[in-house]
């Protein structure tokens, strides 16, 4: 879903995780584990200087957002975190439970791609580069 809207972890886009190491038995991290991690995240963040972020689930959103509101709530609209645009919609894994919910992620991604391009016109042309350079 990435690539359909030209995104691409090797050349324009970067994914990061709340917690830095995957709770046992892949259980959603407890508070205390989101709250010890987050200062890790922040510096990514503050590093990369995102011109957007994604937020892939409720774990994500409500940490980023500091919101006790879940994803159905939370999605559809843009938010901020330090003047950076957030939006939100649902965890891959969550897909890949329910897939009537690709429908409301497609429409999320599809607004995250009309403001990025708003934010930065060119952004996918460093996808079609790599692209270009490691299929043709």
């Amino acid at each position: 879903m990435l690539a359909a809207i030209g995104l691409d972890r090797k050349s324009n886009c970067y994914i990061a995780n709340i917690v830095k190491c995957r709770p046992p038995q892949n259980r959603d991290p407890y508070p205390q584990e989101q709250d010890a991690c987050f200062s890790f995240l922040e510096a990514q963040i503050n590093i990369l200087k995102p011109k957007m972020i994604l937020c892939a689930g409720s774990t994500a959103a409500k940490n980023i957002l500091k919101s006790p509101l879940g994803v159905t709530k939370l999605r559809g609209n843009f938010y901020e975190y330090s003047n950076i645009p957030v939006c939100v919609t649902y965890h891959p894994s969550a897909l890949l439970r329910d897939e009537s919910l690709k429908k409301y992620a497609w429409e999320d991604l599809k607004m995250f791609r009309e403001k990025l391009i708003k934010l930065v016109p060119n952004y996918q042309e460093s996808f079609r580069g790599w692209y270009w350079k490691n299929f043709y």
